[in-house]
């Protein structure tokens, strides 16, 4: 008899079963079911079934009714009073993936935006910005975005107590660095500035998602799904910053670029390996592309793409059919203090 998880879910409801319990039977059969146990798959449930899509779908029609149909204020602030009551029901009671995440961001970015439209009496952000380039003042652009990311992140750690979804912390972070990144930018408006303190903000999210993922080491439980998202917030606020300031991006940035890109990607490959996350990979992947299309860009641009996509595709390619024997190789290398406490190789 196959077991459904709403039958699992009922017996935690009926207190049978325990929340651990539930989830370490659910990674069990469906390891069971894909034939691949371990660590390294690096799950997270995203849909429990077809159904997740189209009730999605369904919240997604309200809300956008919601935001359209209300005057001014009303709008966001509707938006939230109904994502929480659809997450009353598809999150609470059904416990539903996909719907679950998708009315905890639009619970989030509603008090994100009926602050910010509170504050600035507009909540247009292109009104802020132009306001920003008349009056040559840099707060009357962040300070809104400071208190509305503060207020964002306190309606976070509300949604998260009342429904416990992993995404939660991830979403609360994200206001608290959009809060930081606003703090540093009213204190004083420079690139260099902002850029150095979305990095460190992104070292803190890491070091969070650390935290959690140490304390499931098997990936068994929810610590890993919180980890799962915070180390994709995390990601790019690391990336981003390092090869912006290293100039990656700039037109005329040529080999010397290229160089500096390898090697990052080079560090952030031992780092994904030693973590067991896939996160860092996937963020820099578009720089590492930019920046060798760009030194093949001397013949066609068609060739310089299929060149390009050949070599970082293989590269992949090869690493994640490595990837296990890889990473039980590299946790040797580690002092053994360290390696006991990352996830535990397959």
């Amino acid at each position: 008899m196959d077991i459904r998880r709403e039958e699992l879910d009922a017996a935690v409801t009926a207190g049978v079963i325990d929340t651990a319990t539930r989830d370490r039977l659910l990674l069990w059969l469906s390891a069971r079911a894909e034939g691949s146990a371990g660590p390294d798959n690096e799950s997270f449930r995203l849909l429990t079934g077809f159904n997740d899509i189209f009730v999605s779908l369904a919240c997604i029609l309200l809300l956008l009714a919601a935001g359209s149909l209300l005057p001014g204020l009303l709008a966001p602030i509707g938006v939230a009073g109904l994502s929480w009551a659809l997450a009353e029901y598809f999150t609470r009671r059904r416990r539903m993936a996909l719907p679950s995440i998708l009315l905890l961001i639009s619970f989030v970015g509603a008090v994100f935006g009926a602050v910010f439209q509170l504050i600035t009496g507009n909540g247009h952000w292109g009104a802020a910005v132009v306001q920003l380039q008349s009056s040559g003042q840099a707060a009357a652009f962040f300070a809104p975005l400071l208190v509305a990311g503060l207020a964002a992140a306190g309606a976070a750690a509300l949604h998260w107590r009342r429904f416990r979804v992993p995404i939660t912390p991830a979403a609360g972070a994200a206001t608290l660095v959009v809060g930081a990144v606003a703090l540093a930018g009213a204190l004083a408006a420079n690139e260099t500035v902002l850029l150095l303190t979305a990095f460190a903000a992104g070292l803190a999210v890491f070091a969070a998602a650390m935290w959690f993922d140490m304390r499931d080491r098997q990936r068994l439980t929810r610590n890993t799904d919180i980890a799962f998202w915070l180390h994709l917030l995390a990601a790019p606020l690391l990336v981003h910053p390092v090869f912006a300031l290293a100039g990656v991006m700039r037109a005329d940035s040529g080999p010397a670029a290229a160089v500096i890109v390898l090697a990052v990607y080079a560090l952030l490959t031992l780092i994904a390996l030693a973590i067991d996350r896939r996160a860092l990979l996937v963020s820099a992947l578009v720089y590492v592309l930019y920046t060798l299309q760009g030194l093949f860009a001397s013949g066609e641009v068609a060739a310089a793409f299929g060149l390009t996509a050949l070599i970082i595709g293989s590269f992949l390619v090869m690493l994640s059919a490595a990837w296990g024997s890889l990473r039980r190789r590299l946790l040797g290398f580690l002092p053994a203090g360290l390696a006991e406490r990352l996830p535990v190789p397959a």
